[in-house]
């Protein structure tokens, strides 16, 4: 169940036999191929349509989300409160180290229950220096990840939590803005809740939302997600690919499923399959965290690409054995994963080129595009095409008023250049899945025009969610 590995030799063989009988078949019936191909590819997007539909009339209800009031969370002895390790992975950060210090210098909780590890690569001089200067007078750990292959977040993660002592453990950013309260409210939600809740996932929202166009589509898609989306999943019973950071995770549940993948650049989202492949649950914590959102183009399609990628070495891993991962997931929690995790990738992928045939057809009307696309396969893929791109529109519409954010909504207006910003960071992982499988692309942060170098603006406020 690790991604060491791009595919095993179970997949290989059954991918190569089905590539090569799809080119026989191409060179011997062109027209029976491609109109193959058309049929299985419709046959997805029917299904993701379905699904999405189930899912969105689910998250239409009112959220059941984990409530922990600030008095309730301040209000159980510290003595009673369970050890907890926070674990912060850096990479070339000495701009954003000390903001990042002074954030979790205001978690509100008993310093010796609390294990703070900043995790640094050994070769890293600049964050490092900027750490330690950063660091006088504080018990925040700094632990050095030896340089080597994978360079990757869950390798740091793994490494510095081997050594760690906490019952709860949780992972933070380096530009998170975390509720101070967090660790209370998840500690206390832990106690009062049933042992098979291992998990519990905080929402994350971005504090630069209105900074330009792309943070924007970035903050409504991120609304819709963890606000709305996920607690529809979890009514659903669907697994839950975990957010990157403020899960809040049982150690001796992390113990059993063996930590984080190194080889996988989606290690949150992979962690929460193997969680509810184990029988153990997520939940959503009402507790916020409020992120960076990317501002740059080339930034933005940098990470969606290693978040499309890591989705496609999840859902690869997880379809080693399909009948195990289909008895232990169920049979919808098994679709979820499918459409949640594989489809989305291999969709975006796959829009731009259906938008392409579409605008042909309707332009010319060409006997080439009709002999590939008999009716029984365009009548369901234009409904598809319609319906589904009004859907993924139309639940981050409810999703921004739900959060009464109306100034998003005339950013969501132009939201289809969104989706083929999407397309192109689907290219590049799927060009990565086969140069660079475990290469994690570096995310540049401190971008935010409100960060000062003091951090003095950086202060955590929290959103309510009304309906």
């Amino acid at each position: 169940m690790s991604n060491g590995r791009f595919l095993d030799e179970r997949q290989r063989r059954i991918l190569l036999a089905l590539a090569g009988t799809w080119v026989l078949t191409l060179v011997v019936k062109p027209v029976l191929a491609i109109t193959i191909l058309n049929a299985l590819i419709t046959l997805v997007y029917v299904i993701v349509l379905l699904y999405n539909a189930a899912w969105f009339r689910q998250s239409l209800k009112v959220p059941e989300l984990v409530q922990v009031s600030d008095w309730e969370a301040r209000s159980i002895p510290d003595d009673e409160l369970p050890t907890y390790t926070v674990l912060v992975a850096a990479y070339r950060e000495g701009n954003l180290i000390a903001d990042t210090l002074l954030m979790l210098e205001l978690l509100d909780y008993p310093k010796d229950k609390l294990e703070i590890k900043l995790l640094l690569e050994s070769d890293d001089s600049q964050t490092i220096l900027a750490a330690m200067r950063a660091l006088a007078g504080s018990q925040i750990r700094i632990v050095h990840v030896p340089a080597g292959q994978p360079r990757t977040k869950p390798k740091a993660l793994n490494y510095g939590w081997q050594t760690s002592s906490g019952e709860l453990v949780t992972v933070f950013d380096v530009e998170d803005i975390p509720d101070p309260l967090q660790l209370r409210r998840a500690a206390v939600a832990f106690q009062r809740l049933d042992p098979s809740v291992v998990c519990l996932q905080a929402r994350l929202q971005y504090h630069n939302a209105s900074q330009n166009l792309i943070t924007r589509w970035f903050a409504a898609e991120y609304m819709t997600w963890f606000s709305t989306m996920l607690p529809a999943l979890i009514r659903m019973g669907s697994p839950i690919p975990l957010g990157g950071t403020s899960m809040h995770v049982r150690a001796s549940a992390l113990r059993t499923v063996g930590g984080w993948d190194p080889y996988n650049v989606t290690e949150d989202a992979d962690l929460g399959i193997r969680l509810h492949r184990q029988g153990f649950r997520t939940l959503i914590l009402d507790s916020v965290t409020f992120e960076e959102a990317n501002v740059d183009f080339v930034n933005w399609v940098k990470q969606r690409s290693r978040w499309y990628k890591g989705y496609l070495q999840t859902w690869l891993v997880h379809m080693r054995r399909p009948l195990d991962t289909w008895r232990q997931l169920g049979a919808l929690g098994f679709v979820g994963f499918c459409v949640v995790v594989g489809a989305a990738p291999v969709l975006a992928l796959l829009n731009p080129i259906c938008w392409l045939l579409v605008i042909i057809w309707f332009i010319g009307h060409y006997i080439q595009i009709k002999a590939v696309f008999p009716g029984w396969i365009f009548y369901p893929a234009m409904l598809c095409m319609f319906l589904g791109n009004f859907l993924a529109f139309y639940r981050n519409l409810v999703a921004v008023r739900i959060a009464g954010r109306p100034q998003l909504i005339p950013a969501l207006m132009l939201f289809p250049i969104y989706w083929l910003m999407m397309s192109i960071a689907a290219v590049r992982a799927f060009a990565q899945m086969a140069t660079a499988p475990s290469f994690w692309d570096k995310t540049m942060h401190g971008l935010d025009h409100r960060r000062v170098a003091d951090g003095s603006e950086l202060r955590w406020q929290s959103p309510p969610i009304s309906r």
